[in-house]
């Protein structure tokens, strides 16, 4: 039988557990709108970050600086122009969306960067964005590619947005506002067997940029440098290989890459947040990242395992 002080006692415990449930609820109800707040607070930021902002893109593909005041640079101007339709007929109403401007030119080419720097800033008078997403790939073996296809790949993915970026800084300095993005690519943190050219221009652009945010940060401009794994686009199509010949092919892997428009949105999201290194990959790439840091013999055994399979599967 129950005595009268354990009744008492449980009775106790019961009330207790109710107003702690009822106290709780308002709480969590509560922690959860304060996340949700935060979320949305970040959201309107990334916006308002990019909104009305001129915002510059080489190799320029459509997704990026909705609401912005573009200027599209690239080498091709027919393509610059259908780029140009193809982002008025997309058109929000409620979004303002302001006419892109085309500024052609080569990265290659260092005497083009110096007009075209020009150009570029005749349009606004500024740059508040620029974005480094121009860049070419490359498929071969080392022993047979001469030094003037490195040079070539070095050339467009590294020294021209450097050249590029050199050229602007002056003009963000003296604003003390701007935002550089370089968009570098998963291999530029770790290698992979016949594509040696264009993981060393990556390796490049990565290191360069992490040297010119530390030296930026005085001057409040922020740079960001954004790895992304295989995206669905023709960067292996137009790949070049070891004696300079397009490559021409659609790798499998490119195939089964990401949609462009996906990741678009993903560095706009990155640009909005001035995130300052970002790698937007899949699972196994990243953790191929960690595995080449924490565990090296294995991943050099790895990918001397994967150059004796590509190998064999050519000579096949």
């Amino acid at each position: 039988m129950v005595s009268a002080a354990t009744r008492k006692n449980l009775l106790k415990v019961r009330v207790m557990d109710f107003i702690t449930s009822i106290a709780i609820l308002p709480l969590l109800f509560g922690c959860v709108g304060i996340f949700s707040l935060f979320k949305l607070l970040q959201y309107m930021r990334m916006k308002a970050y990019i909104r009305n902002a001129v915002v510059i893109i080489t190799g320029a593909t459509s997704g990026l600086g909705r609401g912005a005041k573009l200027v599209l640079c690239g080498r091709n101007r027919e393509a610059l122009e259908e780029l140009t339709r193809e982002l008025a007929a997309s058109r929000v109403t409620e979004v303002q969306t302001h006419k892109p401007y085309i500024v052609t030119f080569d990265l290659a080419d260092p005497g083009a960067i110096v007009a075209a720097t020009s150009e570029i800033l005749q349009c606004f008078g500024y740059v508040d964005v620029l974005i480094n997403n121009a860049g070419i790939s490359y498929r071969g073996a080392i022993i047979d590619t001469s030094t003037d296809v490195d040079k070539r790949v070095m050339e467009t993915n590294y020294f021209g947005p450097v050249a590029l970026t050199k050229a602007l800084l002056p003009s963000m300095i003296k604003r003390r506002h701007g935002h550089i993005v370089a968009i570098s690519s998963i291999q530029g943190k770790i290698s992979i067997p016949f594509r040696s050219a264009y993981s060393a221009s990556k390796h490049a652009t990565q290191a360069f940029f992490d040297c010119l945010r530390a030296e930026m940060e005085q001057y409040e401009i922020e740079v960001t440098v954004i790895s992304p794994g295989y995206i669905h686009t023709n960067l292996s199509l137009n790949a070049i290989t070891a004696d300079g010949s397009k490559y021409g092919v659609m790798d499998k892997t490119t195939a089964q890459g990401r949609r462009p428009m996906d990741v678009a949105r993903d560095v706009l999201a990155v640009v909005g947040k001035k995130k300052k290194d970002v790698i937007l990959a899949d699972l196994l790439p990243s953790l191929a990242i960690y595995l080449r840091t924490l565990a090296p013999g294995l991943f050099f055994s790895l990918m001397a395992s994967r150059a004796r399979k590509e190998q064999k599967s050519k000579n096949s």
